[in-house]
Formats: C-alpha cells, sequence, structure tokens
C-alpha cells in the first residue's frame, strides 16, 4: 500500500471534534451553505472518511476527508465539507478525487448501466481575502458532454458574533478568532484594545451560558465548544501570550483536559457505581444490565449524541454494536 496521505492541523481535529461529539452544530451550517431548512431535528449519518485511490503505477493513497455525512429528513441528502486555513487551489483535485470516491462508495450498477450519485460539497475558508472567490467549480468534459457543479466557499471572516448567534452557527465560535488575526500585533501592545477584544469574548461565553440555561444547547456542547475555541487559539496567537492569557481569562476552561470531558467521565463513574451496587444487591449480570443503564442515562441528560454514547458503552462493556442498540431505546 503507497504512502498515507493525511495533513491534518490543530484546526482540522478542532473541525472533526465539533462534528463527532456535537454533530447537530453542522446542520445551521448547511443551510448557510446550502440554503437548506433543516430544522435540527434530522438524522445526521456519518460515513467513512477514509478513501484509497488506485495511482497510475497500481499502488493504492489513502486519502482523508475532513467530514462526509448524511442528513436524513423528509429527504435524503449526502454532504462533503472541507476546513481549510487559507484559500488553496489544490482544494479542487482533492475535493474531485473525493467526490468522485464517496459517489463510487454508494455506485450502483444495473444490467449494463453504473449510476454514481455526488455529494453536495462545500469549504470553509477559516482565512479570506477580497479575492477569496464565492464558489470553487469542478467541470468535467466526457464524451456525453459537459458536467459542472459549484462548491459553495463558506468564509468565517464575514461573520460577526452577532450573526454567529442570530443564525445559530455556533459551530464557527471555535474558529472566530481568526477574524482577529491581523490584529494580534495591536492587542499585544494596546491594553485598550486587548480589553475591547476581551469583552467581546466576554459575550460570547454569556451568550453560550443563555443557551445553555434555556435548554438550547447541552451543557456538554458548550464546554466542547469553549474549549475547542481555547485550541484553537493555543495554535493561533502562539505568539502572542497577552492575547493568549486575556482571552483565555474571559473564556474559561483547559487546554488540555477540557470540561467536556470530565463531564463524560463522571457520567461513566456514576454509571460504574450504580452497576456495582446493583450488582451486589441483584446479582452480577442484573447490576451490569443496570450500570449499562445507568451510564446511558447520565450521559442521555448531559446531551451526549447517542452515537457516542453507544461508543462509551460498547468500549466500557465489551458489547457488540447489536447488542449496545437496545440500551438506546
Amino acid at each position: 500500500m503507497g504512502e498515507r496521505k493525511q495533513s491534518n492541523t490543530p484546526y482540522d481535529d478542532v473541525f472533526r471534534t465539533l462534528l463527532n461529539d456535537c454533530s447537530n452544530l453542522i446542520i445551521p451550517v448547511i443551510n448557510e451553505v446550502f440554503g437548506e431548512t433543516y430544522t435540527g431535528e434530522e438524522k445526521i449519518r456519518f460515513s467513512v472518511n477514509e478513501h484509497f485511490l488506485n495511482q497510475q503505477d497500481g499502488d493504492m493513497q489513502e486519502r482523508i476527508t475532513d467530514t462526509c455525512f448524511q442528513i436524513i429528513g423528509k429527504e435524503s441528502k449526502k454532504y462533503h465539507m472541507e476546513c481549510q486555513s487559507s484559500s488553496d487551489h489544490s482544494m479542487l483535485i482533492r475535493f474531485f478525487e473525493y467526490d468522485t470516491q464517496i459517489a463510487l462508495d454508494d455506485g450502483e450498477i444495473r444490467g449494463n448501466v453504473l449510476t454514481v450519485t455526488f455529494p453536495h460539497s462545500a469549504v470553509l475558508y477559516l482565512r479570506s481575502r477580497e479575492s477569496t472567490p464565492e464558489n470553487l467549480e469542478v467541470r468535467m468534459n466526457t464524451p456525453g458532454g459537459s458536467v459542472a457543479y459549484d462548491i459553495p466557499v463558506m468564509k468565517v471572516g464575514i461573520y460577526t458574533t452577532k450573526d454567529l448567534f442570530e443564525k445559530n452557527l455556533l459551530f464557527l465560535i471555535p474558529f472566530y478568532i481568526f477574524s482577529h488575526e491581523e490584529r494580534f500585533e495591536r492587542y499585544e501592545k494596546d491594553g485598550k484594545e486587548l480589553r475591547a477584544l476581551k469583552e467581546e469574548y466576554a459575550g460570547i461565553r454569556s451568550g453560550l451560558e443563555k443557551l445553555q440555561e434555556s435548554g438550547e444547547i447541552s451543557e456538554y456542547a458548550k464546554c466542547t465548544i469553549i474549549d475547542m475555541a481555547g485550541k484553537v487559539l493555543e495554535h493561533i496567537a502562539k505568539k502572542y501570550e497577552t492575547v493568549r492569557e486575556g482571552v483565555r481569562d474571559v473564556m474559561g476552561g483547559r487546554i488540555l483536559e477540557y470540561e467536556a470531558k470530565t463531564i463524560r467521565e463522571e457520567g461513566r463513574k456514576e454509571g460504574r457505581e450504580q452497576g456495582k451496587e446493583e450488582g451486589r444487591e441483584q446479582g452480577r449480570e442484573e447490576g451490569r444490565e443496570e450500570g449499562i443503564r445507568g451510564m446511558v442515562s447520565v450521559l442521555k441528560e448531559l446531551g451526549i449524541p447517542y452515537h457516542i454514547i453507544q461508543e462509551k458503552i460498547r468500549e466500557q462493556y465489551h458489547l457488540s454494536a447489536e447488542a449496545s442498540e437496545k440500551y438506546l431505546l
């Protein structure tokens, strides 16, 4: 097998963490980019993001997409989204490679006809300029004629904090600091300007807390957004200690071991303790059953997504996918 092609950055990691741990946050982003009207009640099903591409020498290379998922509601659509720190025209080649492979994954052969359906693709640019296009385009000239499709561009820099909350684009909050990157030098030297930045982030923290208190987002989602904002800050402002400390003081949270992880661990511990207690009273097997149900109940109350709950109980209690399903009903 050929070389593994993976260009992970801290920002890619944040993007994927948000998608995996708080998957519903991507739905307003899809609404914004593609003009959809999803309500947030739809189901999200993730596809494999690793694809093996055949090379001319017969070898294979592994390419990893940022995300490919299906939103299932009144109808089902597949989406492919990539996160880029800055504009890069080579993205077009990667999009075509990924989109083709994603289409082939679900391709259908009937008789002598192969039918493939390309995903709806978009790119999120964390940095952008006036010259950054609104769309990318892939055009294919085939013996049967030309086919083209657009890849919409989403630019973090065009959104204000007011936009993020009004449009429910909470997914973008960890990347909002990119909007201030060009002013880091000034913030480092000018206390007044730094105070203005801190006040802006105090407003973000307050906005998230209000959403959590009203039940619009879970405690887990709030903590994850705050921690991921800290992780982005740690890397983008690594040369600006005053900026890092100022924003971190306002937003709170620890960079490496964040509150949301602690919440999950507390839920797991409570579930295990409940299982031990029930096991002593009703027998080993019944105790195990109650332990699993207790753990699931705690994690559900914390608003943790079902696919993560299933992963955790499978890992903790060595369950098969089929055996774990009954505890999620």
